[in-house]
């Protein structure tokens, strides 16, 4: 195309202004803005000045495209107003998917949070008394309650996730002085948080003992020296050390840590309340596991096993948990009333033992029968001409940096299409509204019911029968 013949389809393009003063535009930005409505008429004119330049564009076509120019700034300006973070279903068959946002809420948090942030609260307020109040008593009773079989007079504080949990509770109890670390305990996890730099960032001192694979309750005794602060016990969250293998136990860091008077921290990560062996689950120490044998202090996250917000909880001992409450870092990692809302709801349906209430936890006691019958419905519902279904026996996963090895038995949906490849069927689910996120294996698209949510089943349906 000549830059003569481009010229004059530049030419048949109106003007910003003139869109602008178009009625149907108008009704646009009354609606939504005048800001917001000019810049997608640019963002318009713009492609299609571009398109002509790439020649890829006729007279007729530009034609049609000014005539559409107003469905054309209307999609753009519903794009450009969507909002970023948007609800997905997650049909991958991992109960907490970090990049999915780890738990989903209970139905009552979601209600807590809406009725603490529409109006004000008694965050730290004493209703009672008439003066300032402390945030933490809206969950430290629950915790106490839900804590106290373990041992009594425990003590817990909330930071805004586990990993300000650690950095508290070293900066706090170990600054300047040693902490002691087996070598096979120094993990990195999601986001390139690594052991050895949060205790940089804490100003206490690594002390690594043993090996990758073997350490023993001598090695963490022959470090222990006058500059020893803390023994420090670190979950491997998202790994594990097998064959030739050795680590000492609980039972025997808790005797040597009293014994020379050194407090036992340990960064339990996932922080479970619930009994995971009752859905099979083993080899997993829960937060009352360790207070229980006698751990000082344990760090837990709110938004995995628990299954409520994103939170780092910090239970144990009374008089190193003042201690970290006092360190003025306590208030730059602390967290909001919206966070207590949904942690106090959470920790309330412990108390009340209706573990159903509770999405992860409803994930995983769920059966592969129960499962299978929601697949067979599924399969009903759905037959779409150029889509195969089949049912498979599958396995589902925790997640989210807990029970590394644990898989529940699961029944799953393997969908094929006719004209395209897995990945491409993949992309056509994420694209839906709300976005199908599944998984793909030796080429083809597998969906795992168990972390779908019930109520989201039709959606999925849709979006399903929406692929031709």
């Amino acid at each position: 195309m000549s830059t003569t013949e481009k010229s004059a389809l530049y030419s048949k393009l109106p003007s910003t202004d003139e869109v602008l003063r178009l009625t149907e535009i108008g009704l646009l930005a009354a609606q939504e803005g005048h800001a917001a409505t000019a810049d997608a008429v640019r963002v318009v004119l713009s492609r299609l000045r571009d398109e002509i330049a790439a020649g890829t564009l006729d007279e007729h076509e530009v034609e049609l495209a000014v005539s559409g120019i107003r469905e054309a700034v209307e999609h753009q300006l519903r794009k450009s107003l969507r909002y970023s973070l948007r609800p997905v279903i997650n049909a991958t068959g991992v109960i907490l998917h970090t990049n999915l946002g780890r738990a989903p809420l209970a139905a009552n948090a979601i209600e807590h949070i809406h009725e603490t942030a529409a109006t004000y609260s008694n965050l730290e307020f004493g209703l009672e008394s008439g003066e300032r109040g402390k945030r933490d008593v809206h969950v430290e009773r629950l915790l106490q309650k839900l804590l106290e079989p373990a041992r009594s007079a425990v003590a817990t504080i909330v930071v805004n996730n586990n990993a300000a949990a650690v950095l508290l509770a070293l900066n706090s109890l170990a600054e300047g002085g040693e902490v002691i670390v087996s070598r096979g305990e120094l993990v990195e996890i999601g986001g390139s948080f690594r052991i050895p730099d949060v205790m940089s960032k804490s100003n206490a001192i690594l002390r690594e003992v043993g090996t990758t694979n073997r350490t023993r309750i001598g090695d963490y005794e022959r470090a222990i020296n006058e500059r020893t602060r803390l023994l420090l016990r670190v979950h491997r969250s998202n790994f594990e050390i097998t064959g030739f293998t050795e680590q000492p136990s609980l039972e025997e860091l808790v005797e040597l840590a009293r014994q020379k008077n050194v407090p036992l921290v340990e960064d339990l990560g996932s922080g479970a309340l619930f009994d995971l062996t009752s859905v099979g689950i083993g080899g997993e120490s829960g937060v009352l596991d360790s207070l229980r044998v006698g751990v000082d202090v344990v760090t837990y996250s709110g938004d995995k096993l628990l299954g409520g917000p994103q939170a780092g909880l910090i239970s144990g001992r009374s008089d190193l948990v003042i201690r970290m409450r006092s360190n003025s870092l306590f208030r730059a990692l602390r967290v909001d009333k919206l966070t207590y809302a949904a942690l106090e709801t959470t920790l309330l349906a412990y108390v009340k033992r209706d573990h159903d209430a509770i999405p992860v936890l409803r994930m995983m006691r769920i059966t592969k029968d129960k499962i299978a019958q929601r697949a067979e419905r599924l399969a009903q519902n759905l037959r779409p001409p150029r889509l195969k279904l089949e049912l498979l026996d599958g396995e589902s996963v925790v997640g989210g940096g807990a029970a590394p090895s644990a898989v529940l038995p699961t029944k799953l949906v393997a969908i094929t299409h006719a004209g395209l490849s897995a990945d491409d069927l993949c992309a056509r689910l994420r694209a839906a509204d709300p976005p199908v996120i599944a998984r793909v294996e030796d080429g083809r698209v597998l969906v795992d019911l168990r972390t779908v949510l019930p109520e989201q089943e039709e959606q999925l349906i849709v979006a399903l029968s929406s692929i031709q």
